[in-house]
């Protein structure tokens, strides 16, 4: 008989059954992909952004595929947070993982009203609130560049809920344990990161863009060392658990994050490739931790120095 291995991970008053979570934008509401795998498999699935109001998103172009990876400029469609509650909710809670909604917003009362109407809903696992927004009070530059508008959200959603609220943080800044350690005095259970990078594609034969919005995000294997070094510092200026994203493509890539510092980590653009990813990367964690004599997946965190 096999070693048996503890995969849960603990965040803020709950726990995960298992570190492999799905990220937001790139598993939909989770039906889209219940014919392709066992959804049992997920530790947790992240939404789609859920905003105060519908949104059709940015233009087309808005997805183009780059070396290693894809640059997208969706603009958070979404059907709002009042059909995810009346439409999405009732699939979601029956799923056999844990649902955390991904919330966004243009000002901080936008912010507080999802999570009102979402602390309505029964089945939510938690939040992950996506401070990467253009803050349009602020003359758009995003929430998460500056580490006070963080703080004071968190705090502000802190007191919203009991349910675990975890901040994902962009890449786009000077010093991102700066904005870390602010999320986490305002009340942050965990941090996730990385968000995309800001890029753009031109195309050359008609010198423009490829993309309408001109920039977009960029996601896939070529970010993953980026992430990786910076799970590394985050994980080492924060005492809350740390969730890793970021090019992630097989159980390899996610141990990386894992012995930097990361206790859970997310599956992004390999989604897309391979519906399948969540289950096998699991099981690779699962076998390396069998293999290294390693009985919890807590004690995978931050091994290296």
């Amino acid at each position: 008989m096999g070693m048996s291995v503890d995969l849960s991970v603990k965040i803020g008053s709950k726990t995960l059954p298992n570190p492999v979570g799905v990220a937001s934008g790139t598993f939909g509401y989770g039906s889209e992909y219940e014919e392709l795998l066992d959804l049992s498999c997920a530790g947790a699935i992240f939404t789609k952004a859920v905003t105060l109001e519908p949104r059709v998103g940015n233009d087309i172009p808005r997805i183009i595929e780059t070396p290693s990876g894809m640059l997208n400029s969706i603009g958070l469609a979404n059907a709002g947070v009042k059909k995810f509650v009346s439409e999405k909710m009732p699939y979601l809670k029956k799923l056999p993982c844990a649902i955390v909604a991904n919330v966004a917003g243009a000002t901080e009362p936008e912010y507080i009203q999802v999570v009102k109407e979402l602390e309505e809903a029964d089945g939510l696992w938690g939040y992950e609130i996506n401070v990467s927004c253009p803050n349009v009070k602020e003359g758009g530059l995003a929430f998460g560049t500056d580490p006070g508008q963080v703080e004071r959200l968190t705090s502000t959603l802190r007191k919203l809920t009991s349910r675990p609220l975890i901040i994902k943080l962009t890449p786009n800044v000077t010093d991102i344990t700066v904005i870390a350690r602010a999320a986490q005095s305002g009340g942050a259970d965990a941090v996730s990161l990385i968000n995309t990078l800001v890029g753009m594609v031109i195309d050359v034969k008609k010198k423009k863009p490829v993309l309408a919005a001109k920039t977009g995000g960029l996601s896939g294997p070529a970010v993953r060392p980026v992430g990786v070094a910076l799970t590394y510092r985050v994980s080492r200026a924060v005492s809350i658990p740390v969730i890793g994203m970021g090019g992630i493509s097989n159980a390899d890539d996610a141990l990386q994050y894992m012995l930097a510092g990361a206790s859970a980590i997310q599956i992004g653009t390999t989604n897309f490739i391979d519906p399948r990813a969540p289950y096998t990367v699991l099981e690779g964690i699962r076998e390396y931790c069998v293999g290294n004599d390693i009985d919890t997946v807590d004690r995978l965190r931050g091994i290296i120095s």
